[in-house]
């Protein structure tokens, strides 16, 4: 039995990107200014981006052409197949169709370029020749280093300590790309020096790795910060994961009834639902499923609040479902779904009951990886694997009540540069972390009082 890929040619890649800001139930609350709590300007956001981001940011047009030099940097793993893992449904004996979107096919390896690209060059564009940026597993890191590469930026990453310690290829992966990777909290700016005073042995966060990117960028006007997830301009980057999606669903004939993705700040999950998410408010049967792990269950424990979107309060105030921005999660080995907030798209969508969220153990999504990849024989990123557990339950209730659905779910990333993961799963040297609630109520006390 072989596996079915469906692929597009590249004359069939999306052109467009698909902005659901045009479609969203209700209007985004406005972000914030972090020092006024004052609406922000396109002014505010200029020391950050370049203009033609932020106005992506804030457009309500539905479709927004993607320019050439982007399609042609694209066309180097665009379109990415749609396979369905029949060897997976072989070894659940579900009547489910299982499809993964594989994004593992980009040259860094995981869905991130898709907005990498996009960022370095409306930057270019502006002038900008510096990038500076976070990344927790790395793959965002990566992905910038690359992008940055192909369009001849320089690049400087701070790297949350916890998954520059664990992963050290990717730090050599960057690396090779002409990217500066710092160990985050750094002595290179006063967020980072303040935070290892109160603690010198702090494993990091994102939002701390945010505030040291969002800090050099303030402070050299030669400098842009550039984010891997959250914000507006990110998630629509990621659309044509979701495009593509569904013209290849349409090529087999099919339509899914469960859409899955990982969740940490919102980007790939968002990048496979939000095209679908019409079809939904159209009166479509879908179910739009994010999956995030128990110990930074951002969707399922946090409120629906204003906070800031890093540590030391740099980065715009923004309405999202949040753990507090001083949260400071577990060390788990999925460094990409540390992030203490979620997209406001994503956070609105979940408030209006549009999508779905559930929340693992790392355990359980380890021994689905391991068995995602003795079935279909790639391994997955600890970030991936919790959209293959989800979908994996999903069939098993398929098999339970005889019914034979349809489920696709977005291959994020492979896991190559994540085996000293596999390594502590397979030992028995993984802990199944919860974050516990008395420390999520701790952090909401200091949200902001707008």
């Amino acid at each position: 039995m072989r596996d079915k890929k469906i692929v597009l040619s590249e004359s069939e890649m999306p052109k467009q990107w698909y902005n659901i800001n045009s479609d969203l139930p209700k209007p985004l609350d406005p972000p914030l200014h972090p020092q006024t709590g004052k609406p922000l300007s396109p002014e505010d956001l200029a020391p950050l981006f370049p203009m033609g981001l932020i106005e992506q940011e804030v457009s309500t047009e539905r479709f927004i052409d993607i320019p050439e030099q982007i399609l042609d940097i694209y066309s180097m793993w665009r379109p990415t197949p749609l396979v369905r893992a029949q060897r997976l449904e072989q070894y659940l004996d579900t009547p489910a169709k299982i499809f993964f979107k594989n994004e593992s096919v980009s040259p860094p390896g995981s869905h991130k370029p898709n907005t990498a690209v996009a960022q370095a060059y409306y930057n270019k564009v502006e002038g900008i020749r510096k990038l500076s940026t976070e990344t927790g597993a790395g793959q965002w890191g990566s992905a910038l280093a690359f992008a940055c590469n192909m369009l001849g930026i320089d690049l400087n990453v701070f790297m949350v300590r916890v998954s520059y310690d664990q992963k050290p290829y990717r730090k050599v992966m960057m690396k090779v790309w002409g990217a500066d990777v710092f160990a985050s909290p750094s002595e290179l700016t006063e967020s980072g020096k303040n935070i290892l005073a109160q603690d010198p042995d702090s494993t990091g966060s994102l939002g701390i790795a945010i505030s040291e990117a969002v800090e050099q960028a303030v402070k050299d006007e030669k400098v842009h910060y550039s984010l891997g997830s959250v914000l507006n301009h990110v998630l629509l980057h990621q659309t044509v994961i979701g495009l593509e999606t569904k013209k290849q669903m349409e090529k087999a004939g099919l339509y899914p009834d469960i859409l899955i993705g990982c969740v940490g700040g919102g980007s790939n999950f968002a990048g496979l639902a939000f095209p679908f998410v019409l079809d939904k408010l159209n009166g479509k049967d879908i179910r739009l499923i994010a999956v995030e792990p128990i110990a930074c269950p951002t969707l399922t424990k946090g409120p629906y609040a204003y906070d800031y979107g890093d540590t030391a309060k740099m980065a715009p105030i923004v309405k999202m479902y949040s753990l507090g921005h001083d949260f400071v999660p577990a060390p788990i080995h999925s460094g990409g779904l540390r992030y203490h907030g979620m997209a406001p798209q994503v956070s609105l969508l979940h408030n209006e009951k549009i999508i779905e969220a559930i929340a693992l153990p790392q355990n359980p999504v380890f021994e689905a990886s391991v068995i995602f990849a003795k079935t279909e024989g790639i391994i997955p990123a600890p970030e991936t694997s919790h959209a293959i557990k989800a979908a994996i339950d999903e069939a098993l209730k398929c098999k339970e009540n005889k019914e034979e659905k349809t489920i696709v779910f977005n291959f994020s990333g492979h896991g190559h540069f994540d085996l000293s993961s596999y390594q502590n799963y397979l030992e028995g040297n993984l802990e199944d972390y919860e974050y516990p609630d008395e420390k999520i109520k701790e952090a909401l006390d200091k949200l902001p009082k707008v």
